[in-house]
């Protein structure tokens, strides 16, 4: 049977999500727990491939098994077997031609940062401290321009092939005392390219761009304009749409 997983996990340590011949990956922790319930290799395909230290509230993977008891079982089981930063939310059935890239129509993203002059070290592992002040009334107009279908070539890598236009739905700055958080959702990404928006929305809020310079390096494709990225550890994989 093909089953669908909504999976959680915590980056900090691992090369990503894709499988790598030379790191830790959680592709490879997921298929490690599968091979050691079902004494064979298993296959995980995932919705999307997080960067190195990236995490994610609900990455989507599927994977091929035979099993004759209740998904309950085979939920706790994978639980028990994983590392602790690695955590199934859910299991459910999934139709045979279901693929967890291809048939997504959206990905959100967040990424969050601690805009106050000392460090919060329980927050670090998930957020990105800036002691400097930010204009965040300006990183949100950079961000409306992010809106509908763009070339982003200035801000990323097509993870296959040469195809860099995606449609943005949703890229909004929020703020709540210090924390800041940039909600961005598309149809897909660039490799690298929410947390080289981010680094260059900085910029915007530090004052060395303008939200205007912005839009421009987006509409020319202006590679050397951008970033640089901005750290991994903010960057969360919160959900991925489908049609059903």
């Amino acid at each position: 049977m093909r089953v669908k997983a909504i999976v959680a996990y915590d980056g900090t340590g691992y090369s990503g999500f894709q499988r790598q011949s030379n790191a830790n990956s959680i592709q490879a922790a997921l298929e490690a727990a599968l091979a050691g319930l079902f004494g064979a290799a298993v296959s995980v395909s995932g919705s999307g491939r997080t960067d190195a230290g990236v995490h994610a509230a609900g990455q989507v993977v599927a994977f091929e098994v035979s099993w004759r008891h209740e998904l309950t079982s085979l939920h706790r089981a994978m639980n028990a077997l994983l590392p602790e930063a690695i955590a199934v939310l859910s299991l459910e059935a999934a139709p045979d031609d279901f693929d967890p890239r291809r048939d997504a129509r959206s990905r959100w993203y967040r990424y969050r940062i601690y805009n106050a002059p000392v460090r919060d070290p329980l927050s670090s592992r998930y957020s990105l401290h800036v002691p400097r002040a930010l204009d965040v009334e300006a990183m949100q107009a950079a961000a409306a321009s992010l809106l509908g279908w763009h070339d982003f070539s200035a801000f990323g890598s097509p993870p296959q092939g040469t195809n860099a236009i995606r449609e943005v739905l949703r890229a909004e700055w929020q703020q709540a005392g210090a924390w800041l958080t940039f909600d961005i959702i598309a149809n897909a990404f660039l490799f690298r390219m929410v947390r080289m928006l981010v680094g260059t929305m900085l910029r915007v809020g530090y004052g060395a761009l303008t939200p205007q310079r912005f839009a421009e390096i987006l509409q020319t494709r202006d590679r050397s304009g951008a970033g640089p990225a901005a750290s991994a550890c903010g960057l969360t994989l919160m959900a991925v749409q489908y049609d059903v």
